[in-house]
């Protein structure tokens, strides 16, 4: 894959992280493995936007009871999709880009990927410790601020002139970079919202599902 390959025109993917590429939603084990009770009334108010992803992390960092090497411990039983090393393979064989956005963090996605010796793009937020978590966001989009990584933003400037731009994603965080995206992969609350929204998705279960449309592809 290269950047050539994308600005000849073809698929460009942008990937979520958190229950996509992983089988479980990395945040939500780490966030039920570590923190004290009050977490869940965060995280909903994130659900509703109340908050922005920068406020639910910090707050939610304050109940944390661990440290890094604890939480790496941890991040190393995470599971992936049994699909997505294959569907890596087959975009790298047919010259399309692949991008993962997260609106989770750095360490999680370094920790996964190099348990898998997965090798590809990616942009997060940045989990930052010095006695304890926080978070910083290098991807934030100023005007909005909702999202820690904007991927919507993110996908403007990375998708290449005359792309088309595929987004597979399972939650809150791709509601924004769906309304965007030419192809939708969905699943689970995002499917929903897609389809609650009236936004053309196709529903999938997991990779094995984006390989087969790759394949009936000319």
């Amino acid at each position: 894959m290269n950047n050539e390959a994308a600005k000849r025109g073809g698929l460009v993917f942008f990937v979520d992280f958190d229950g996509t590429i992983t089988r479980q939603d990395v945040c939500a084990v780490m966030v039920e493995a570590f923190a004290t009770a009050g977490w869940r009334e965060i995280n909903a108010s994130w659900e509703r936007k109340e908050i922005t992803t920068e406020q639910c992390a910090n707050m939610t960092f304050n109940l944390f009871r661990t440290d890094p090497s604890d939480l790496k411990r941890l991040l190393e039983t995470m599971e992936i999709d049994q699909y997505f090393k294959g569907f890596l393979s087959l975009c790298r064989e047919k010259g399309h880009m692949v991008y993962v956005l997260s609106d989770g963090y750095d360490f999680c996605i370094d920790t996964v990927f190099a348990k898998y010796q997965i090798d590809v793009p990616y942009y997060a937020n940045k989990m930052v410790y010095d006695g304890s978590f926080k978070i910083e966001c290098p991807h934030i989009n100023q005007q909005c601020g909702v999202c820690g990584t904007c991927k919507t933003e993110l996908m403007e400037k990375l998708k290449g002139r005359g792309n088309t731009v595929v987004y597979i994603g399972d939650g809150y965080s791709d509601t924004c970079p769906v309304t965007k995206a030419d192809i939708v992969f969905a699943k689970k609350d995002l499917y929903c919202f897609c389809r609650e929204k009236g936004i053309k998705a196709r529903h999938y279960s997991s990779f094995r599902d984006i390989i087969a449309y790759l394949e009936s592809r000319p």
